[in-house]
């Protein structure tokens, strides 16, 4: 693997990064060299909103607070830590992230790629409002020995609260004082504030106003949860300020990794606008961060980059001439099945992009990197990457068929337009759906289910029995955990995308404390305000009722695909 080397100005350690794209180098040099006679970097560092935009644009000044982040957050490093030690001293056994997208999915990548160290307690993310999601979180923890970190960025978000009520109600029976079992992450000012005062919580972080949720993870969105495992994030915080320095507002353009790797993002998705995503095992989750940051940034305006997480090794000949591959390769992880599959796509002239990881604490490193690049590419995509204008339209759509649902006709505002599983109808169905796709689109599925692992794997097959049908992209996500990543792509990026959505029939609903409606009610208002949003904006959508038998019925679409 290329070595570590230094910058020769900062001084700060490079993270190499090897671009083996073929004739589309010319191009990215060109934007490198057009870049620096622009002084790109400089303005970058200095908050220029015309990189982006012509004169003052609101949600980009307030939104470029990521960049002094890696400095900032080693002021408050300290005080997180010591929060951490107070909740390990009192032997909480867990701690639970009750959130959504930007608020849960850095939590969840430290915990699966850290895990807990001894004495801590164990971290679960919950960001499913399916009823079996939440019963199964009740059911693997002490209530009574478990903090819950209530996080939204804005205060309002559906889903957390929806979870905060559930499990303020379920603490209150074990406990006189339930606020000492909760915790809450917010921006200054919002009503989760107000709450959490109220409600007498343990403590409440502030995170800073200037930072999107999908930025957020150098913030106490991210390093609050790490923290609360044993992570040591001043160790985070140190690779992520070596990035920062290493693309610094002294360091010329093609010198800065992360502006060389929005370059090469941003030119290639001109002829290629899907970035598979592939990492070492260690690194295995870091992709479902990286998804929401790059669909939910550069996915609008009918333009954009489609992430592709997780998706199935197939034989390269499956591939079409519309991919990247972008690999995060861990130095220790030696995975040589992995590097041989990137060998071979450069020999079929895949664009592959390398990156060397040197241990999983240069995650920090990489967080930086690639919000940079994302940024940068931004700019060539011509797309304000910082606001996310097309999430509104399936929330409120689920409102409505909330409301729908609570004025009696739940079953008929529901369902109506979902294929049974067992109808004798389905193979049609799929059939017909199939037939809709063109060269250079995607399959989607979204599945409004319980992330389980029988569930997870049934889903996967069908992606792989997708993907060889059609030598098309596939992409996999769980309801309405991406609402909050790659949803603003499905509805704001090009219109290539065959959509699969499955609902299912829970053995069980739970009501949501102090609200007039159900955890049930909620995810399929969910499920059906984003498919009308999706129908809204022209997309081709199939959704399959798959009854109270996920896994049989997952079979039963495969085998009709």
């Amino acid at each position: 693997m290329t070595p570590h080397r230094k910058h020769p100005k900062s001084g700060a350690e490079v993270h190499p990064i090897a671009l083996r794209i073929g004739p589309y180098q010319d191009r990215v040099n060109e934007r490198l060299a057009a870049w620096k006679a622009l002084g790109f970097g400089l303005k970058l560092w200095n908050k220029d909103t015309k990189l982006w935009a012509h004169g003052p644009a609101a949600e980009i000044s307030d939104r470029l607070g990521w960049l002094d982040l890696p400095v900032l957050m080693q002021d408050q490093a300290d005080d997180i830590l010591a929060f951490a030690e107070e909740v390990r001293s009192e032997r909480f056994s867990h701690a639970v992230v009750l959130g959504m997208g930007g608020s849960s999915l850095a939590p969840d990548v430290f915990q699966k790629t850290f895990g807990s160290q001894a004495g801590y307690p164990k971290l679960q993310v919950l960001d499913s409002t399916h009823p079996a999601s939440v019963l199964a979180v009740e059911k693997s923890i002490d209530l009574a020995h478990t903090l819950f970190i209530v996080s939204s960025k804005s205060g309002t978000t559906v889903e957390p609260l929806s979870f905060f009520r559930y499990f303020w109600a379920k603490t209150g029976k074990v406990s006189d004082s339930p606020g000492r079992n909760f915790a809450a992450i917010t921006d200054p000012g919002t009503p989760l504030v107000d709450l959490a005062a109220e409600r007498k919580f343990r403590r409440v972080f502030l995170a800073s106003p200037d930072v999107g949720g999908r930025f957020s993870a150098l913030t106490p969105f991210g390093l609050v949860p790490a923290a609360l495992t044993g992570m040591d994030i001043r160790v985070l915080l140190e690779r992520a300020k070596s990035a920062a320095e290493g693309n610094g507002p002294d360091v010329v353009e093609d010198a800065a990794e992360g502006l060389r790797l929005g370059a090469a993002l941003g030119e290639l998705s001109k002829e290629r606008d899907k970035l598979s995503l592939l990492t070492s095992p260690s690194l295995q989750s870091f992709p479902d961060w990286l998804e929401q940051l790059i669909a939910e940034s550069l996915g609008k305006d009918g333009k954009g980059i489609l992430p592709i997480a997780e998706e199935p090794l197939v034989s390269i000949d499956m591939y079409g001439p519309d991919r990247v591959f972008a690999a995060l390769l861990l130095d220790a992880d030696h995975d040589r099945g992995l590097e041989n599959h990137l060998a071979s796509l450069e020999q079929e002239g895949q664009p592959v992009i390398k990156i060397d990881v040197r241990d999983a604490w240069d995650l920090g490193r990489e967080m930086f990197l690639w919000e940079m690049a994302v940024a940068s590419a931004g700019a060539i995509l011509g797309i304000q990457p910082f606001n996310q204008p097309d999430v509104e339209l399936a929330k409120d759509l689920a409102r409505k068929a909330m409301a729908a649902a609570g004025a009696g006709s739940e079953a008929a505002s529901s369902d109506q337009d979902a294929v049974a599983v067992d109808s004798p109808g389905l193979g049609q169905a799929v059939a017909g759906w199939l037939a809709q796709a063109r060269p250079g689109d995607y399959i989607a599925l979204q599945a409004y289910l319980s992330p389980q692992e029988t569930t997870t794997r049934g889903l996967q097959d069908i992606r792989r029995a997708a993907l060889k049908k059609t030598r098309l992209a596939t992409t996999l996500g769980y309801g309405p955990r991406f609402l909050h990543s790659t949803g603003q792509y499905h509805k704001g990026g090009p219109n290539k995308g065959l959509f699969l959505q499955f609902v299912d029939e829970p053995a069980r609903d739970l009501p949501v404390p102090e609200s007039d409606y159900t955890f049930g009610q909620l995810i399929r208002g969910q499920a059906l305000g984003d498919a009308q949003a999706l129908q809204q904006k022209g997309r081709r959508v199939l959704r399959i009722n798959l009854k109270s038998d996920v896994p049989g019925g997952l079979e039963r679409v495969r085998r009709a695909i």
